[in-house]
């Protein structure tokens, strides 16, 4: 049995006051962390070599819920979104953006729902979660996970979701990881790489606290690194026959921690407003943990992406 590791986090690396920020994605080209904002539709960029002072923001006019890179497309102007109706791709420079594919066919849906968490599977495919929008109030089980393929396929993995979030593969592509918050699980399930279809879901981990399981990413030892939304921490959870074990923590001086990425062996964190006031409410917080995550997928699309 591994000893209980624990980290404590004093202060943020950028104190910016996100109302949700997330999807913190490590440019490592240009050394620069990109992330969201949900509730304000902003994108953030930031350089880890000039610091906090070198943060630049893109407004936009919808919610944008994550980001991921395109093969053979310079991510520093272009990337892919998920955002209010389905999955985009976006220009950094201008702002503008072209639906690729929308995740519903009907405006009523495009209009209570928007897109939550995302990732890119081994092969390029992009699976995101779709969940209500903020206008709607708290979430009903209408949201979605999809898998869209390169030649922009939708296809329903699971409906019925409140808060669908984090996505992740094992390093030998054998696992899919899925959090679904509202029910406070991770769940495993056999994953298939040529076709990306997944068998034999089961509840890999539960969490027994009062906060819910948010964002997370895996580590090269083939750990998952959770964020635990409401609790201030980060929980550090191996597999052990099968199973989720938590094995150490990250603690935070504010509650709503939401998602991490890896920059080498630091664990970057992205947070949100708790609506308590706490000082550093929706800031970037770092730490070094002393491993490495896993690379990071970019999108393979089979047609020309757009001029915007």
């Amino acid at each position: 049995m591994s000893e209980y590791q624990r980290w404590t986090v004093t202060e943020p690396w950028l104190d910016i006051k996100c109302g949700l920020g997330e999807a913190p994605f490590y440019e490592a080209a240009a050394n620069t962390l990109r992330f969201v904002d949900i509730i304000n539709k902003r994108l953030h960029t930031v350089s880890l070599t000039q610091g906090p002072s070198s943060l630049k923001t893109l407004q936009l006019d919808m919610p944008v819920g994550v980001t991921a890179d395109i093969e053979g497309v310079d991510s520093t102007k272009k990337i892919l979104v998920g955002g209010k109706s389905g999955v985009y791709i976006l220009d950094r420079e201008t702002g503008k953006y072209e639906l690729l594919k929308r995740f519903y066919d009907t405006e009523e849906k495009d209009d209570r729902l928007r897109s939550n968490d995302g990732a890119v599977d081994p092969q390029g495919r992009f699976w995101i979660g779709t969940m209500n929008d903020f206008h709607v109030g708290e979430p009903q089980a209408e949201g979605t996970l999809f898998r869209f393929n390169s030649d922009l396929t939708r296809h329903t993995i699971r409906p019925s979701l409140t808060i669908p979030n984090g996505i992740g593969w094992s390093s030998d592509q054998k696992t899919q990881y899925f959090v679904h918050s509202t029910e406070k699980k991770i769940f495993a399930f056999d994953y298939n790489p040529s076709t990306g279809d997944l068998s034999n879901e089961r509840v890999w981990w539960e969490h027994d606290g009062s906060g819910d399981p948010d964002g997370f990413k895996m580590d090269a030892e083939g750990n998952i690194w959770q964020a635990i939304y409401g609790e201030s921490r980060v929980l550090k959870i191996v597999n052990e026959n099968g199973k989720g074990v938590v094995r150490g923590e990250i603690r935070y001086p504010t509650s709503a921690i939401t998602c991490p990425v890896f920059v080498g062996t630091e664990l970057w964190v992205t947070t949100a407003d708790d609506k308590k006031g706490k000082l550093y409410a929706g800031a970037v917080f770092k730490v070094d943990i002393g491993v490495k995550g896993l690379k990071d997928f970019k999108f393979k699309l089979d047609k020309k992406v757009p001029e915007l």
